[in-house]
């Protein structure tokens, strides 16, 4: 118990640090808030993990996370679009919303959709507070939440066994993506 315990505390510390390192000048209230949510929210689901006693759910968890992150800040890299508000060229997609709504979905894929409510309206608040700031447009929120929910749909398995399955085909001249749940 001691060790799960000092893993939980230990995962909040890490995720709390990263907003110790965040530049404070000039922030809004909106903006420090989505900042704070941001992170709060993929701590819960990694957190939710230890409540359920599940090191199952806390593999996919690290898969799903990782796998979002090297996804995003690799498209951040690779387009090199610059900020609404000029400061940098790593406006495509959204970190904060892509990493908000990686943890509301693997919440909701793993754990079921009424307690990923709460997360889902957090995240969508994170989305609104990188425009709200300047940092991003409606595009790169959009790509960022579209990056994060995949993430956790893709590579998250539901605790409880359910039926639905999505899945994506992609071919030289088209995408699909399907959805299957046995009644």
């Amino acid at each position: 118990m001691l060790n799960k315990q000092n893993s939980v505390i230990t995962a909040l510390l890490l995720s709390g640090s990263a907003l110790a390192i965040t530049p404070a000048y000039a922030k809004s209230d909106i903006e420090t808030a989505g900042d704070i949510i941001a992170v709060t929210i993929p701590a819960i689901a990694y957190g939710s993990t230890f409540y359920m006693d599940d090191p199952e759910g806390r593999q996919q968890f690290y898969t799903s996370f990782a796998t979002n992150a090297v996804a995003t800040y690799g498209l951040k890299k690779a387009i090199d679009k610059e900020r609404p508000d000029h400061s940098d060229n790593d406006s495509f997609p959204s970190g904060h919303t892509s990493v908000a709504f990686q943890g509301a979905s693997f919440i909701h894929k793993r754990y079921g959709l009424e307690y990923s409510i709460p997360a889902y309206v957090g995240a969508t608040f994170v989305g609104y507070s990188r425009i709200d700031a300047d940092k991003h447009d409606t595009t790169d929120v959009l790509a960022g939440a579209a990056l994060g929910v995949a993430s956790s749909m893709f590579l998250t398995k539901s605790y409880h066994n359910d039926d639905l399955i999505i899945s994506a085909n992609l071919a030289p001249e088209s995408y699909q993506v399907a959805m299957h749940y046995r009644f």
